[in-house]
């Protein structure tokens, strides 16, 4: 099966959580697996990370930590995620020897230029749709997908709101991947387990 998804931690991380996260990843459509928690301490962050890694480690998933490449420049993860206000992308490059970088670049042809100019490993943009994780989220079209599709080499992944029917579009239009949270965690109709199945 292609893996299409990139897969978003939910806001709130719990106990139950590992088991879960294993069930999801054994459908086999998951890339991408981001752990974004704000303000957690060092610590939390990386017992969690530890407990992760074994899960994403067995189903083949790259774990990607959000924001911290400080962090995930010392740990067994495959590379972080950072958006536009999360520090230098030169030096996050310099510090993430070997590791994968991607950048957040809204609606913005010149903050995408930019992320290829610092050697980003794929580009996001979004917000598409709108979002429970972000409701402020900077809003994003379709142009830039197809301009994006025609003038960078690098993968696309599409951030907001997307669920199991507006992802098709996106894809259509030039996304590789498709960030999904609120629609996998919580979907008041399905199960995560059930709510990953939804993309093939």
């Amino acid at each position: 099966m292609k893996k299409l998804v990139y897969l978003i931690s939910p806001n709130k991380i719990d106990d139950n959580f590992f088991a879960c996260l294993d069930k999801v990843l054994s459908f086999k459509n998951v890339k991408f697996f981001q752990l974004r928690l704000k303000n957690l301490s060092q610590k939390k962050l990386l017992n969690f990370s530890k407990r992760i890694i074994k899960i994403t480690t067995k189903h083949k998933v790259k774990f990607i930590i959000n924001d911290n490449f400080i962090l995930a420049s010392k740990i067994k993860v495959d590379g972080c995620h950072m958006g536009q206000l999360d520090g230098s992308f030169k030096v996050a490059r310099k510090k993430l020897k070997g590791k994968i970088l991607g950048i957040t670049c809204h609606n913005s042809k010149i903050l995408a230029n930019n992320a290829i100019d610092n050697k980003a490993d794929y580009i996001a943009f979004g917000s598409f749709f709108k979002s429970r994780l972000k409701p402020s989220a900077k809003k994003a079209n379709l142009n830039i997908l197809k301009w994006a599709k025609k003038n960078i080499k690098k993968p696309i992944v599409v951030i907001g709101g997307i669920n199991n029917i507006n992802y098709r579009k996106l894809i259509v239009a030039g996304a590789k991947y498709i960030a999904l949270s609120s629609f996998i965690w919580d979907n008041p109709k399905l199960k995560p387990e059930q709510a990953i199945k939804k993309f093939k």
